[in-house]
């Protein structure tokens, strides 16, 4: 595989699920900002060529994403409206994780901590399922030829098209036609699934829940028209629906509410999202204690500079493994005495601990104003050194100078220096 393909593909499997916030949206004047960054780094940036290994990609795109993790935390916790706000960002609280997870997303954050309401589920919102006929995995149900079947949505209609060699058995058949499904990017899966008898059957499941009123169904299947793909899809079964899509159901400080998703807001202020049905009393969704919702969004810090160590240490058979791990911990040996004093312990290797019991005495003294300012302070330098190394990630891999820049200045941008990144085009050489 070439290391363009392997370095898409490794993106792909490792952040592709990981989703997107609003802090990863940008004002014209910030990306205004990061295009200067870009360039003012290239004017400067020498001629080199990338030592390439199996890791180089990878080590790339792991600076390039937890740097941005870090960037999002630091933002979330920059727009809370003033330093003495910035760590005591409202943090919603469920009073049972296990039924119903919240997230405070609202913009206020001078709402009363004491402010609740209940939530009592009384039925998930389902998908629909389709589930075929249960086959005997190594007989020839199906004969040789060439086969079609329309895939409706509500959005759009597909046609898929197969064949069947004298060589396919069922199973052969039915693992064609789930690669086929789940390539097809159409919002479904595909799963063989098998009976206590040992026989396979395709079962397709939406991923999207619910059905809205003017709905009937979130996909259909229909075989095409010509005798031979109508007697293959008797054979299959997968028009067969098993479970039809169905709306969520929950009692809002006892009143019903239903919802096509899990998933939902409430007010705009409430994200929550139904995880099982509930048994015995309703759920409580309210805010943690600002001391519990300080330490909570010291800690989400803390974990987004420890997952960047961590990472130095993962690749610390990689040369410049060692640089990064130098400049991130820098930040917090920069600030060791001041975060030891409000409950930030730095060991040996670099990783911070948060001491919750000595981080909330701090909070809550007469000189908290202090703890937060160097909190702060510590966030922005933070955030300042992983902008820098998300601007050009390749500054931390094996590399073969070539030349330098003009040390009297007056050098041009390079436009090729971010493409190497954004290609992976790695050189392979002695």
């Amino acid at each position: 595989m070439t290391p363009i393909r392997s370095a898409y593909q490794y993106y792909l499997n490792t952040y592709s699920d990981y989703g997107m916030n609003r802090y990863d949206t940008h004002k014209k004047s910030q990306l205004r900002a990061v295009y200067n960054d870009i360039v003012r780094t290239n004017k400067e940036a020498p001629l080199y060529k990338i030592r390439y290994s199996g890791d180089v990609g990878r080590f790339a795109i792991d600076i390039k994403e937890k740097t941005r993790s870090i960037q999002n935390v630091a933002a979330s916790l920059s727009d809370t409206g003033g330093i003495e706000h910035a760590f005591s960002k409202k943090i919603a609280q469920s009073s049972d994780e296990n039924t119903i997870a919240a997230e405070y997303i609202g913009q206020k954050q001078d709402v009363d901590d004491s402010l609740y309401f209940n939530v009592e589920v009384r039925h998930l919102a389902t998908p629909q399922i389709n589930r075929g006929n249960y086959l005997q995995p190594d007989w020839h149900d199906i004969r040789p030829g060439s086969y079609s079947f329309d895939l409706s949505t509500n959005l759009s209609s597909y046609e898929f098209q197969y064949s069947v060699s004298g060589r396919d058995t069922n199973q052969n058949v039915q693992d064609k036609l789930i690669r086929l499904i789940n390539n097809a990017g159409v919002g479904l899966h595909a799963d063989l699934i098998t009976d206590d008898k040992g026989a396979h059957a395709i079962e397709i499941t939406s991923l999207q829940t619910g059905l809205s009123e003017n709905e009937q169904y979130l996909f259909e299947i229909l075989p095409s028209p010509d005798p031979d793909s109508m007697k293959a899809m008797q054979v299959l079964g997968i028009s067969h629906v098993e479970h039809m899509a169905s709306n969520s159901s929950f009692l809002l400080n006892g009143t019903e509410h239903s919802s096509l998703s899990n998933t939902f807001t409430v007010n705009n202020a409430f994200e929550l999202t139904l995880k099982k049905e509930s048994t015995g009393s309703a759920t409580q969704i309210g805010f943690k204690p600002g001391s519990d919702a300080i330490a909570d969004n010291v800690q989400t810090l803390v974990d987004a500079y420890n997952n960047i160590i961590q990472l130095s240490h993962n690749y610390s058979d990689t040369q410049q493994s060692s640089r990064l791990l130098r400049d991130m911990s820098a930040v917090a040996r920069s600030h060791f005495n001041e975060l030891e004093s409000v409950g930030l312990e730095l060991s040996e290797d670099g990783y911070l601990s948060v001491d919750r019991n000595l981080l909330t005495d701090a909070v809550t003294s007469p000189d908290s104003q202090d703890c937060f300012l160097l909190l702060n302070d510590f966030k922005n330098d933070l955030n300042a050194r992983a902008a820098r190394a998300s601007i050009d990630p390749m500054n931390y891999v094996d590399k073969l100078l070539v030349a330098y820049k003009n040390p009297q200045g007056h050098n041009f941008a390079t436009p090729y220096i971010t493409s190497i990144y954004s290609g992976m085009m790695l050189d392979q050489i002695c």
